[in-house]
């Protein structure tokens, strides 16, 4: 039987990666991180090894203590993490850190590629069990977006594609042709969170890929809580990258968008 690692991070991406790989009769072995990782993942998985961040370094020693050759990394971990504690207590984070330019997902993702690859292990593609739910082009509610949405859907897509390939964030929010807000370190769903306290309602929110995206690490997101986020800041519609963007709970979302008049549409 084939066997594969996983980096578990937060929310159902791990999950859903852990269904995939399962469904295709592969035994997967499980690094899940303390306060990210949900413990349902162990329902899913052959095997779980439950680490914090200052235990980073025993990483790439349980994998070959269980034989794993190839990796793959599903999930977030908190940002604020990265300023904390723990990572300050990780001698091996510590020397990743130091050894990189810049502190851009990016290069940080990249840089730990390289050391899987130093100890004898291959990070795969993220999607290599889970190709179903990179959503294709098209719209995805009944109501597809407005003639005026569409300007601004378009007006993001350019900003937003200049600020993924500075490696910035992934997702613009705009509002008549203004820049709302635009994200960061934060995440999606609080960039949505920012944009309502400003802009109140009426937002378009755009999300996409890197030009040059690695499909190894960091792919775009979303999900029923993407959806649920647009409702609160009374969103009018959801452009997202095709091809390049996974759609977690895509029914139950786009349901629930068509409820609230939300438009969604892969782009």
């Amino acid at each position: 039987m084939e066997k594969i690692g996983l980096i578990a991070g937060n929310r159902r991406f791990p999950i859903i990666v852990s269904q995939g790989a399962k469904r295709k009769g592969v035994w997967v072995v499980c690094v899940a991180v303390r306060g990210e990782t949900s413990t349902e993942i162990k329902r899913y998985v052959d095997k779980t090894h439950w680490l914090s961040l200052s235990e980073f370094g025993r990483l790439f020693e349980i994998f070959k203590d269980e034989g794993v050759k190839k990796i793959i990394m599903a999930g977030q971990i908190s940002p604020w993490r990265l300023f904390s504690q723990e990572v300050k207590k990780s001698k091996e984070i510590q020397e990743l850190l130091v050894s990189i330019k810049d502190r851009k997902a990016n290069t940080i993702f990249s840089a730990l590629a390289k050391k899987l690859e130093a100890q004898g292990l291959e990070l795969i593609n993220s999607t290599t069990f889970i190709e179903d739910f990179l959503v294709q082009k098209g719209i995805l509610t009944k109501r597809e977006p407005s003639p005026s949405e569409w300007e601004e859907i378009y007006f993001a897509l350019d900003l937003a594609k200049v600020v993924a390939g500075l490696d910035i964030g992934l997702t613009v929010a705009v509002k008549n042709k203004a820049v709302v807000a635009v994200e960061a370190l934060e995440g999606t769903d609080n960039l949505i969170r920012r944009a309502a306290r400003l802009a109140n309602e009426g937002v378009v929110v755009v999300k996409v890929g890197r030009p040059n995206q690695d499909m190894r690490f960091d792919i775009p997101v979303v999900g029923l809580n993407t959806v649920k986020n647009l409702i609160k800041a009374r969103a009018t519609s959801l452009a997202i990258e095709a091809g390049k963007t996974l759609f977690i709970d895509m029914q139950a979302s786009i349901k629930l968008a068509e409820k609230r008049g939300i438009a969604i549409a892969a782009v």
